[in-house]
Parts: C-alpha cells; sequence; structure tokens
C-alpha cells in the first residue's frame, strides 16, 4: 500500500508539470504538504479514500486549467477508481 501512495505522488507531480508554469510551484508545493501529512495514516482504512479524493482533486485542477481530465487516466488505474 506504501507503494500505491508512493506511486500516486508520483503521478501527481507529472500531471503538475502539465499545468501553466506560473502555476506549478504551488500545486507541486500544495500536493507535497497533503501526501506529508497523511503519510503516517492507516493504510488499510484510509489510503483508499485518500488516493480517491487525490483523483477527484486532480482531476478538478486539470479542468479548471482546461487539460482534458484523461491525463489523469493512470492517477485512476493507480487509484483504483
Amino acid at each position: 500500500m506504501e507503494k500505491k501512495g508512493l506511486r500516486a505522488y508520483m503521478e501527481v507531480l507529472r500531471l503538475v508539470r502539465r499545468l501553466p508554469p506560473e502555476t506549478r510551484a504551488y500545486y507541486a508545493k500544495y500536493a507535497r504538504e497533503n501526501f506529508v501529512n497523511y503519510r503516517d495514516a492507516d493504510p488499510s482504512t484510509s489510503l483508499p479514500d485518500l488516493l480517491r479524493r487525490a483523483y477527484a482533486h486532480s482531476t478538478w485542477v486539470l479542468n479548471k486549467y482546461s487539460i482534458d481530465e484523461s491525463a489523469a487516466a493512470k492517477l485512476k488505474e493507480i487509484y483504483g477508481c
């Protein structure tokens, strides 16, 4: 499960690279803070929910900047949504 969280974090950072240059630092920092805040969460009970929320937020951000949310397909696969 921890590997799944790390893979998800790396994929979120890949998605951040698709955002406009002036927004990348903000969203990279935001993603890091959120993944760090939940690193000690119980993987068996909260990780699936956290991954679903991260996917939902990622697609919202992509849509906000008019980036096709299909860019998050790999993230969706990792999350198992």
